[in-house]
């Protein structure tokens, strides 16, 4: 499910001065499209530069908006940056040419398919935009409408060019790749507070280990960083909470402990 894109469309900088980085990034999932002007479209034709792929739709104001300031970067860095557009529009490819066409993009567009849509992590936003460095692995994800500036600051920080910025790295917990969701030590919308260290590890291996039943096929932990309204997944990981920190849990740890020495 797409969230509604006007829902995260207030522009702001991330995090002042400090831009953010995934730490040992993994390689962005290659995809060959055929992009509107019939050209093929990979990710390997843009390898040795940064690349911005851009997931949005023509009904999406805030994808819309963010487009001249793509136009722009993609024409300021156009030896050393690729910008892709890939459309979710379920309208037929004629709509989508008549945008890229009143837009006058300077970068190339194709319609995704949903296959490419599962490879990204289900794009559940738009607009949704991963950054990817010049060895094609994906450094950061960004949703919804942001401000122009921390894209640029981001490529100029890639391409080894100074920038105002201090520049961070994280581990990607899933918030990039939802495969990595069994690094997370917190999710979304879930309240571990109350858990002994003990009792938090089960309850985390348990959200790993159950599938999500609200058909979304991710775990438990997936679906609360894909879907954090899910309300299936927030109510399964609530009563695991309430049966990992109840008294049968206690119970059944204590009867496994070994002994104490003497």
């Amino acid at each position: 499910m797409l969230a509604a894109c006007g829902a995260s469309s207030a522009r702001s900088p991330q995090g002042g001065n400090v831009i953010r980085f995934v730490r040992n990034p993994d390689a962005a999932p290659e995809f060959k499209l055929d992009a509107l002007d019939g050209k093929p479209l990979s990710l390997a034709t843009a390898r040795g530069k940064v690349v911005l792929l851009n997931f949005w739709a023509t009904w999406c104001g805030p994808c819309r908006a963010e487009i001249p300031d793509l136009i722009a970067l993609q024409e300021k860095y156009r030896d050393q940056l690729q910008i892709i557009g890939l459309t979710v529009d379920d309208d037929d490819a004629s709509m989508v040419k008549q945008v890229v066409a009143e837009e006058h993009i300077n970068y190339p567009v194709a319609m995704s398919s949903p296959e490419v849509r599962i490879q990204y992590g289900g794009v559940s936003a738009l607009p949704t935009l991963f950054v990817l460095d010049a060895q094609g692995r994906i450094v950061q994800k960004h949703e919804g409408l942001r401000d122009p500036a921390l894209y640029e600051t981001e490529i100029r920080a890639l391409l080894g060019l100074p920038i105002d910025a201090r520049v961070e790295t994280f581990e990607d917990t899933g918030q990039i790749f939802l495969a990595h969701a069994d690094r997370a030590s917190e999710l979304p919308g879930v309240d571990l507070s109350r858990l002994t260290p003990q009792q938090k590890r089960v309850a985390l291996h348990k959200f790993n280990a159950e599938g999500c039943s609200c058909g979304c096929n991710f775990t438990l932990a997936q679906c609360r960083i894909y879907d954090r309204n899910c309300q299936v997944s927030k109510s399964r990981t609530q009563k695991i909470i309430a049966e990992t920190s109840g008294p049968g849990f206690r119970k059944e740890t204590l009867e496994k402990s070994p002994a104490p020495q003497r």
